[in-house]
């Protein structure tokens, strides 16, 4: 991986998504730090991990401009026990699918005198090895949760099926672009972000209203 190489894969995902453009949030799990200080310099500003532990190292570990002038995006499963240490390091918490981890999280933020941006994880696909709300929960737990004061819900995240043939892919972007606006009308609220789309279908996503898409092995392969 070298900056030439970082640079070519992001200008080819530019160009396939044009003319719109998606916050382009990379994913930097399965890389080291070197990744991040290569997408920076491509003019990339979004990371995204998953694993609390090796997250934080690299962050820790870059340079202070680069801490500065970046966003860190937290998308794995939050567990309560680490909720504090993400709270402390993200900026964004992009996996919020409960109520219970809303509140720890708000609890969390407000002692660190923040407010923690999120997006609530819905599993749009009902796939049972996966997080995230189904549509009648969020429904349910939406009031409370905007309600809690250390948090900013920002929107909606959601993962597709990894095999989904194309006509799913664009049926279930669709549905959570809705749902998205059901929320929007029901509680009056504006959601402005809607992350969804990773390397494999991420031009589906962009089509359906995506304001963040994840890329990770496109971006860096």
């Amino acid at each position: 991986m070298d900056r030439d190489t970082v640079n070519k894969n992001l200008l080819l995902i530019k160009n396939r998504i044009a003319p719109c453009k998606p916050n382009i949030v990379a994913v930097t799990k399965y890389y080291d730090k070197t990744a991040i200080e290569l997408a920076f310099e491509c003019g990339l500003r979004d990371f995204a991990e998953s694993r609390v532990n090796d997250g934080i190292s690299k962050i820790e570990s870059l340079c202070k401009e680069l801490k500065e002038k970046s966003t860190f995006h937290f998308i794995g499963h939050v567990q309560s026990n680490k909720a504090k240490k993400i709270v402390k390091y993200f900026d964004y918490i992009q996996s919020v699918d409960s109520l219970k981890i809303a509140e720890i999280i708000s609890e969390y933020a407000l002692e660190m005198g923040k407010r923690q941006k999120v997006l609530l994880e819905l599993n749009s696909a009902g796939e049972e090895t996966k997080f995230g709300y189904d549509k009648e929960g969020m429904l349910r737990d939406f009031e409370r949760i905007i309600s809690l004061e250390g948090l900013a819900v920002r929107g909606i995240m959601s993962m597709a099926p990894l095999a989904a043939e194309e006509s799913e892919l664009e049926y279930l972007f669709e549905k959570v672009r809705q749902f998205k606006q059901e929320l929007e009308e029901k509680f009056g609220y504006k959601l402005s972000e809607l992350s969804m789309g990773m390397s494999n279908d991420y031009h589906i996503a962009v089509k359906h209203g995506a304001t963040m898409i994840r890329i990770g092995r496109k971006l860096f392969s």
